[in-house]
């Protein structure tokens, strides 16, 4: 009997002692290779430290579409972020649960591993730190980070995918921002007839986009330079102006009044899907714009340059205008806003 009990207690030691060096086998969980266009500017140094992945990319996908993080259930990132319009929306502001109505118009989201600021204001420098803004706006989801775990934390689809990204089925707030981020990081989109021109892949442009091409180069270049088509500078364009006292563009970031109503310059990528355009969608079409541009705008001490030294405006003459939008089509990328990769 002595010797049963000795042999048994062995073993408990046994089990006991291999509990407490205990690691979960480790999933092959490979990082993404993802297609780099030529000549795009830098990546945002926080892509190197939140590299997307197999299992991380597949959590970013399925949370970007999860209801749940609003406080109704009633609306996801992707609610607002439709695929079909470049992961904008129609709308001329944000239309968040309970039709609630936000600040600004949505923005775009493609190329962000490529963008030094995130928002109209530019008040998120790496994108890890984007998604809990729409959870707790009051105007968007409404909801807290702390409910929307409460709500996920049982489902087995997430806890098998944690496990497999993190080797447990913790659900934290970091680990949910990160996924977040590297699916919206795969989001590249570099294929339109631009950029098969470029490439010199059969691609031509057409007599009036060549023109248009001419007239970006001499009129536009300035604000939308780069492969991205913004150089992601904060400027005041004399814009009509958003009547919500809570707007102040850069300037309520930074506090400086020569910052007052600057915004991020967009990109022009895919922008035929994107109307209406300005900060809180003040114009419903690329047209509307360009009249705006050549009538000119208004008056302001901060006005950048391009239109304060120009009699506050940029003049386009009406051939200008129709192949300026010809040529801003070829920025159209259609596989992009057909499939995610």
């Amino acid at each position: 009997m002595k010797k049963r009990l000795s042999i048994l207690t062995i073993f408990i030691l046994l089990i006991s002692c291999n509990n407490d060096h205990y690691e979960p086998a480790p999933i092959d969980n490979p990082k993404l290779t993802l297609n780099i266009p030529s000549g795009f500017p830098e990546l945002n140094p926080s892509v190197n430290s939140n590299q997307p992945t197999q299992y991380g990319v597949e959590l970013g996908e399925k949370l970007f579409h999860e209801k749940r993080l609003s406080t109704d259930n009633s609306i996801s990132c992707s609610s607002c972020h439709i695929q079909g319009k470049a992961f904008a929306d129609n709308n001329t502001q944000g239309i968040g649960i309970q039709n609630r109505v936000g600040l600004r118009n949505v923005p775009a989201i493609q190329n962000m591993m490529f963008m030094k600021f995130y928002n109209w204001d530019g008040n998120i420098l790496e994108l890890e730190k984007q998604p809990l803004v729409p959870i707790i706006t009051h105007e968007e989801m409404g909801s807290s980070i702390l409910e929307v775990i409460g709500k996920i934390k049982d489902d087995l689809m997430y806890k098998d995918l944690f496990r497999k990204i993190y080797g447990d089925e913790t659900i934290t707030p970091e680990r949910i921002y990160k996924s977040i981020a590297q699916y919206e990081y795969t989001l590249i989109s570099a294929n339109s007839k631009y950029d098969k021109v470029k490439r010199k892949e059969g691609e031509t442009f057409t007599e009036n986009e060549a023109k248009g091409y001419q007239t970006f180069q001499q009129k536009c270049i300035d604000c939308h330079s780069t492969e991205l088509f913004t150089d992601q500078s904060f400027r005041n364009i004399g814009f009509p102006v958003n009547p919500d006292t809570n707007e102040a563009g850069r300037g309520r970031v930074t506090g400086i009044p020569g910052d007052y109503m600057s915004f991020r310059v967009p990109s022009l990528r895919n922008v035929e899907y994107t109307a209406p355009y300005g900060s809180f969608g003040q114009f419903p079409t690329l047209r509307a714009v360009l009249d705006y541009f050549d009538k000119g705008v208004l008056a302001a001490d901060n006005l950048d340059p391009a239109f304060k030294n120009n009699g506050n405006r940029i003049p386009l003459t009406e051939e200008e205008k129709i192949n300026l939008i010809l040529f801003m089509k070829t920025l159209s990328d259609r596989e992009f806003v057909k499939s995610n990769r």
